[in-house]
C-alpha cells in the first residue's frame, strides 16, 4: 500500500484554517450599515471553510436593492418580522414573518418590502468550489452602524450612483 498520497492529502489538510466553533450577539459590533439598512453578520464566509454565511438583514421600503444574479451561491431568506415579495424566474413570491423563499444561484431576482420594517436572516451557501461572496461585498461596502435602529436618512440604492454599488 502507498501512504505518499494519505500523507500528502493530510499535509494539505493541515495546511487548510478549519471553522472553529463561535456564538455571536446581534448587536451594534456584528452590524454594518449600507444602503440605508443594517447588515448583522452571525456567520460569515471567513469562518466557515468559505462555505456558507449566515445575516440578519434590517430593513424598510425604498432601501431594496435593484434586480442582480448571485454567480456563486444560493440564497435563502427567513422573514423574522414583516413581509416581503421577491421576483425569480417567471415566479412573484409573497412571504411573511416565518416563511421562507429560496433564490437559485444564476438566477436574476429581486424583491421589495411590503411592510413598513422587514427583519431577516438571509442565508448564503456556496456552490461550487469558489467560497462565498455575498458577505465579503456587505463587509467591505458598509459603514460601521451607530446603533440598532434604521437611519432616517441614507444614501440609497434609489439615490447612488451605480457605481458606488460595483466598487468592490
Amino acid at each position: 500500500m502507498n501512504n505518499t498520497n494519505g500523507s500528502e492529502v493530510m499535509k494539505q489538510v493541515e495546511k487548510q484554517e478549519l471553522p472553529t466553533a463561535f456564538a455571536r450577539v446581534v448587536n451594534v459590533d456584528s452590524t454594518l450599515a449600507y444602503m440605508g439598512s443594517l447588515m448583522t453578520f452571525l456567520a460569515k464566509g471567513s469562518e466557515t471553510g468559505g462555505r456558507f454565511a449566515l445575516m440578519e438583514y434590517h430593513t424598510k421600503p425604498g432601501n431594496e436593492p435593484p434586480p442582480h444574479v448571485h454567480e456563486r451561491e444560493h440564497e435563502l431568506y427567513f422573514v423574522l418580522e414583516g413581509t416581503m415579495r421577491f421576483y425569480c424566474e417567471d415566479k412573484i413570491l409573497d412571504i411573511g414573518a416565518r416563511e421562507v423563499v429560496f433564490l437559485p444561484q444564476g438566477k436574476a431576482h429581486a424583491f421589495t418590502c411590503t411592510s413598513n420594517v422587514v427583519r431577516t436572516l438571509i442565508f448564503v451557501q456556496a456552490t461550487g468550489k469558489d467560497a462565498v461572496g455575498l458577505d465579503s461585498y456587505f463587509l467591505a461596502m458598509g459603514e460601521e452602524a451607530r446603533s440598532m435602529v434604521l437611519p432616517e436618512s441614507a444614501v440609497t440604492y434609489a439615490v447612488d450612483d451605480p457605481e458606488h454599488a460595483t466598487r468592490v
